[in-house]
């Protein structure tokens, strides 16, 4: 790797991410149904109706994970803490074992030096709380703060970081419009509910962690760089419109209590009534601000109801999801939200990475796309702070190969192989090659 850490601030933070539901086992220590369960259940939801009952046996193996974590000489660790394995029913009696788990986890962080960054929230919704609406039920922001308060007085004094909810984006449009998601819905009265309920949870949580006396809160958002097609002005209507669902309707809900008219145009006649009056819930002042970035979208009109768009082919390289690999958009995010969005307040890549075919070779695993993809990106951060963008940390999602959610265990996204079969882990060249950059 062509990066060292010394090229890098002194306090900047390198890390790594996974989810709960992706890594732990779900079906260990007592953890309630959630709606991924039952979205897996679903026959063609998900690719061979894979689900998260074991994935990577974290719960019982997350001592060696850690490990790996020291290991590569990365400061911090960015987990999620699952709501139906705190709380099985969504509300109500707390779940010891659960509590216990995320003691013991939080405790080995510390143990081995590594910052403990906690996300609330990684889309494994308590399918008791699905019954009732779920994201679509202005509920669920009441529901949340309870779950933050329980998990917060048990763990919130040892937290480096915390933010509510990863990805509202996926959340809410994703899972509510497309489908490609639990619950997988294709609504457009549910997709503008769940977009602002998201919102309303996320700033229901953020004061009640203020309340416990919390600091270093943030909140993270999944950008995704919106290109016209072509030089059309209809082109670069839909691309705007594209920017202002994925975008600017939730970095604008949090830091400018508004959402872009690009996209109330279609959403607005679906929206909650006195939506309006929730922004300064939904404002609650930040300390961070996290950027999960991947890939852009060339986007074209489209002739059917809103947002009237589709997705084109684009001509640069890909990677094994099929997303283009775009390094300047990471660059032009990170320059567009300090300057737009969020000022003098320090910003974060709490994802950036890549799904590639791994490559045995006598036992070693080679991803030399995933090192050049990382180089490519860190370039773009150093190039960001370069300009003056106050960028304080990168996290590589992710640290295991996992459950992928409707792409089950086909996608590697890992520094570290993962064997379905043994769950043996194996670390791959691109970590080899990220530990030798940071102790250099």
């Amino acid at each position: 790797m062509r990066h060292k850490r010394s090229d890098f601030p002194e306090a900047f933070l390198f890390g790594t991410a996974t989810s709960a539901y992706q890594i732990e086992g779900h079906a260990f220590g007592g953890a309630g149904r959630t709606h991924w369960d039952d979205f897996a259940a679903t026959p063609g939801n998900v690719v061979r109706a894979e689900n998260g009952d074991r994935a990577c046996d974290h719960y019982h193996r997350f001592a060696e994970d850690l490990d790996l974590v020291k290991a590569a000489g990365l400061d911090a660790y960015r987990f999620s803490i699952s709501w139906a394995r705190v709380l099985p029913e969504g509300t109500g009696t707390p779940n010891e074992e659960g509590l216990d788990y995320y003691d013991r986890l939080t405790d080995a962080m510390l143990e081995r030096g590594l910052k403990p960054c906690a996300t609330l929230y990684h889309w494994e919704l308590p399918s008791a709380l699905a019954d009732k609406g779920g994201w679509r039920n202005r509920d669920i922001a009441a529901w949340f703060g309870e779950f933050t308060e329980i998990a917060m007085e048990r763990l919130g004094d040892r937290m480096f970081s915390v933010a509510p909810i990863n990805e509202p984006w996926c959340v809410a449009w994703l899972s509510h419009f497309m489908g490609g998601h639990a619950p997988g819905l294709r609504d457009v009265r549910a997709a503008a509910r769940a977009m602002h309920h998201v919102l309303l949870a996320h700033g229901t949580a953020i004061q009640t962690m203020r309340g416990l006396g919390m600091s270093n809160l943030g909140g993270v958002f999944n950008l995704e760089w919106a290109t016209p097609a072509n030089g059309t002005p209809e082109a670069q209507a839909a691309a705007a419109r594209y920017d202002a669902i994925y975008n600017r309707w939730f970095l604008g809900g949090v830091f400018k209590g508004a959402y872009p008219q690009a996209a109330l145009d279609g959403l607005e006649p679906h929206l909650p009534e006195g939506w309006q009056d929730d922004f300064p819930t939904i404002q609650a002042p930040l300390d961070w601000c996290g950027l999960n970035y991947y890939t852009r979208k060339l986007i074209a009109p489209d002739a059917t109801p809103f947002p009237s768009l589709k997705e084109v082919e684009g001509p640069l390289p890909k990677t094994f999801m099929d997303w283009e690999i775009y390094p300047q958009g990471l660059e032009d995010f990170l320059t567009r939200t300090a300057k737009e969005y969020t000022g003098d307040l320090p910003l974060y890549v709490t994802e950036n990475g890549m799904a590639s075919p791994d490559v045995l070779v006598d036992g070693a695993v080679k991803d030399p796309s995933r090192t050049a993809f990382l180089e490519d990106h860190l370039d773009a951060v150093q190039r960001a702070i370069a300009a003056g963008v106050p960028v304080s940390g990168y996290f590589i999602w992710s640290l295991l190969d996992n459950y992928e959610w409707a792409l089950g265990y086909e996608k590697r996204f890992g520094l570290v192989h993962v064997d379905f079969e043994t769950l043996e882990r194996t670390a791959k060249s691109s970590y080899h090659e990220l530990k030798a950059a940071l102790q250099s």
